[in-house]
């Protein structure tokens, strides 16, 4: 890949420490030009640019940026956060990226849920799915749903695609900021009851992304499930937290309803978002993600991400080691 042609990464103007700002450190690192696309010109693409990426201000709800954006590009990185419009933005870039004609990759970061979410399990009767799902909801999320669809569009382009496919985030709000006020008093309360999980971490996942979008040849028309390295209860990582911590840590079983008013109300999402619709959406994505954990959904491991990556991924407690912004949150001591 010459240097005429930089990597195009969605995304961009995300949080300090999201997949995509990761990504883009990593790929600058290596020496690999980079086009970051972001919505606002501000603070965050002023940092973009102080780190060596070219930044793209755009919209990728219009087709004229999405195509500005990918002129002289081989290779896409597409995420964004979830919001009612994402199989929108992908389409349009996909639309873009075919009109194009010389794509040599085009990475989804896809939804761990999706290789679930077969045909036939979708159109099953709702007493069917209800029961496969655990009892306790009959439809995945609109923000699942919209990747599945997605993963289609993809499909049906022709385009080179890579989807990757993560489970939840170590750095997932029900993992970090949602539990920083109870991990302070030393209670790590959630509602999975006695299930497992197997967190994954933002770093491994951009680190797959990179290698795939540095040499795309063996990965094309493949979709990944990834999972972290460790199933464990919530028990268990009650003692990661107390590691990194440095004080006791008691898992507090809760019930599923009550812990989802109280953490996944619309207006409380509004105050962060913005947006009522994008808050609705967000909040109805968040209750099934915690109804499938609850019902075990999650409850896998597979060697996938460390066969990628060529060596030991990181665990939940290595990630909380590295979140700087959690630690402070529940007053762990300075390091």
């Amino acid at each position: 890949m010459s240097e005429r042609n930089p990597i195009l990464i969605t995304g961009a103007g995300g949080h300090v420490g999201g997949v995509s700002r990761v990504m883009i450190d990593m790929l600058l690192e290596q020496g690999h030009p980079v086009r970051a696309f972001v919505r606002r010109d501000d603070e965050r693409a002023q940092s973009l640019r102080e780190s060596g990426a070219e930044v793209f201000v755009g919209d990728l709800f219009k087709l004229a940026d999405v195509a500005a954006a990918l002129k002289g590009v081989k290779r896409i990185y597409f995420s964004m956060t979830p919001q009612p419009y994402y199989v929108d933005a992908l389409t349009l870039m996909a639309t873009a990226a075919r009109a194009q004609g010389d794509i040599e990759a085009f990475v989804h970061m896809s939804n761990h849920e999706q290789s679930y979410m077969t045909f036939e399990k979708m159109t099953a009767p709702d007493e069917e799915r209800r029961s496969w799902l655990g009892g306790l909801v009959t439809d995945w999320s609109p923000q699942q749903r919209a990747h599945w669809v997605c993963e289609r569009v993809l499909e049906w382009s022709g385009l080179p695609t890579i989807n990757v496919r993560a489970t939840l985030f170590a750095e997932n709000p029900h993992l970090t900021w949602m539990l920083a006020g109870p991990l302070s008093n030393g209670e790590l309360r959630l509602p999975f009851g006695n299930q497992r999980l197997a967190p994954i971490a933002v770093h491994d996942v951009a680190e797959v992304c990179v290698k795939v979008l540095v040499d795309p040849a063996p990965h094309v028309s493949k979709s990944y499930a990834l999972t972290g390295p460790e199933l464990k209860d919530m028990y268990g990582f009650a003692e990661d937290y107390a590691a990194v911590l440095g004080h006791q840590v008691v898992y507090i079983p809760e019930e599923l309803e009550a812990w989802q008013d109280a953490f996944l109300d619309e207006t409380a999402l509004q105050k962060d978002l913005g947006d009522p619709g994008t808050a609705r959406h967000v909040a109805a994505h968040l209750r099934v993600q915690t109804s499938l954990i609850a019902s075990g959904r999650y409850d896998e491991v597979s060697d996938q991400l460390e066969t990628l990556l060529g060596r030991a991924p990181g665990t939940l407690r290595w990630v909380l080691q590295n979140n700087t912004r959690l630690r402070e949150l529940a007053g762990a001591p300075s390091q």
